[in-house]
Formats: C-alpha cells, sequence, structure tokens
C-alpha cells in the first residue's frame, strides 16, 4: 500500500510532463475549447484523464506513489499561477489574450474562423447583453474563452 515501484522522483518527473504536454495540448486546442463545455468537451476531459493516469504512476497503486502525483500537479498549477500573476507575457503565453473579434457593428469573419468560434456564439453573447449588433461597439474574445460585448453609449 505504500511501497513504491518506482524512485520517488520519477512520480514528479512523469506528472510534470503529463502537466506541461496536456497543458501545450489544450492551449492548441483553442479558446472555445477552455471556456465553454459541451457534453463532447467534458467526455474528452474525462478520457484525457484516463488516459494519462497510467503515464503518471508507471503502474504504481501504491497511497504514497498517489499523493506525491498529487502534489505536483498541485505545486505546478501554484507555481503557474504565480508565475501569471507576475508576468503579462507569461499570462499571454499560458492563459491566451483577449482577440477583438468585431467593432462598431462589424464582426470579423476571418478572426472568428482562425478563432473557431461560431457566429451562432456571438449572435448568443449580444442577446445575453442585450445588444443588437448596429449597437455593439466593441466584442471581444477573452483569455478564457469567453466572449464579451461593449455597446454604444447613447
Amino acid at each position: 500500500m505504500t511501497d513504491l515501484t518506482i524512485p520517488w522522483w520519477e512520480f514528479i518527473f512523469r506528472a510534470s510532463l503529463v502537466y506541461l504536454v496536456l497543458l501545450a495540448m489544450i492551449r492548441l486546442s483553442g479558446k472555445r475549447t477552455i471556456g465553454q463545455f459541451t457534453p463532447f468537451d467534458l467526455l474528452v476531459i474525462m478520457l484525457l484523464s484516463e488516459a494519462v493516469s497510467n503515464s503518471m504512476t508507471a503502474g504504481d497503486e501504491s497511497l504514497a506513489g498517489g499523493l506525491i502525483i498529487a502534489a505536483t500537479l498541485i505545486a505546478l498549477n501554484v507555481a503557474f499561477g504565480y508565475l501569471t500573476a507576475r508576468s503579462q507575457n507569461a499570462a499571454n503565453l499560458i492563459d491566451g489574450a483577449v482577440v477583438l473579434i468585431g467593432k462598431d457593428g462589424q464582426i470579423f469573419e476571418d478572426i472568428l474562423k482562425r478563432n473557431r468560434v461560431g457566429m451562432a456564439d456571438v449572435q448568443q453573447s449580444l442577446r445575453e447583453a442585450d445588444c443588437e449588433l448596429q449597437e455593439m461597439k466593441r466584442i471581444f474574445l477573452e483569455a478564457d474563452g469567453s466572449i464579451s460585448v461593449m455597446k454604444i453609449k447613447h
């Protein structure tokens, strides 16, 4: 139960490597993947966790191994949070940057396509902001995948 089948440092290495690779994969998948989970997205996340679990444990089922991995993942999360809070460049690299997707009633469809955002998502955000397209001053795809709308002030 507590005997490790691999050295303790290998758990840290494996968990760190998996964390970094998954972080890169999720960042490459786009902002909308992160921002709004569909049932399909939730399923992918659940399957990802199952797919990588053995790569972190190397078959070790010990309590100590699981706790080392959990502590490593939490420490990495805290470290990245600390880094992004103190460096705008790191925040842009890790979290992403805000993207202007429309201005003065005009939606930039090429930018929507590049960021894999559907017009239906933009229209929903306009409705949620109680804003007609011609009343829209700016519309942004936020780093977290949400869409925010600024209305023209009357």
